[in-house]
């Protein structure tokens, strides 16, 4: 009789890790294969909230654009299930920055729906209408910073392949650290901070439609005129959230 209930115990402890491991988008940050130090990110990032926003499903297939070491993409992985996908792209840049976060984190094909993927801007080898939904955290404001290290953007380009990419009705969704108003795409270069009015105008103009935003990443408190990348304002920026829907 202690082995049956043994067993059946067993199997419920299996049921139940399963279920966790593709668990539904407002589930994944409770996901029991996330590291401590995602889990830290997560107070500042909530992605709790930013991915129900989303409107991320099982089934989905998702471009998680310049990924970094993966955080993201980890989370839409649960939330896509395993009939779902998701490309975690980046480029040779952020590869030198953020890649052994990655390999460490895909390693051993931990999460099988996710495809890695090394691209440059100019060309993000993207299939036409493959796509459900493309989720740019962070990154927005890199289309328009220029660096001797950095790639040049066609900014027209890049939102033709974004656009052709997604399926009639597909989601962008977009965080950004918030830059002063009126400002335009001046604090990029300096800042790492974009405008989120003309963000969201630029966005508009590249044939999406505006459907949202959250305040979940705001902070009244930041001023919006210290680098990103400050100790003082670091993982505290004023961000917004938006939803667009392809036009």
């Amino acid at each position: 009789m202690l082995k049956i209930f043994a067993m059946l115990g067993f199997l419920l402890f299996s049921l139940t890790m399963n279920s966790a491991v593709f668990a539904a988008p407002y589930d994944t940050v409770n996901n029991p294969a996330r590291s401590l130090a995602d889990r830290e990110r997560d107070k500042t990032s909530k992605p709790n909230i930013v991915l129900n926003f989303s409107g991320v499903k099982p089934g989905m297939k998702v471009l998680d654009l310049f990924a970094g070491g993966g955080y993201y993409s980890e989370m839409l992985s649960y939330a896509v299930g395993p009939d779902g996908q998701v490309i975690s792209q980046t480029n040779a840049v952020y590869e030198g920055m953020t890649g052994e976060e990655a390999v460490a984190r895909f390693k051993d094909n931990r999460l099988p729906n996710v495809s890695r993927v090394i691209s440059e801007i100019g060309n993000l080898g993207l299939k036409e209408a493959s796509l459900d939904m493309v989720v740019m955290v962070l990154v927005y404001h890199d289309i328009y910073f220029s660096a001797d290290y950095w790639p040049k953007v066609n900014r027209d380009n890049f939102f033709r392949q974004i656009c052709d990419s997604l399926k009639p009705g597909g989601v962008l969704v977009v965080i950004d650290h918030s830059a002063i108003a009126d400002t335009g795409i001046s604090a990029a270069q300096t800042l790492h901070r974009i405008d989120e009015v003309f963000a969201r105008q630029d966005i508009e103009s590249a044939g999406f439609v505006f459907d949202g935003a959250s305040q979940a990443l705001r902070n009244p408190d930041d001023a919006r005129t210290l680098s990103v990348f400050d100790d003082a304002i670091r993982k505290k920026t004023d961000r917004f959230i938006y939803r667009f829907i392809k036009n």
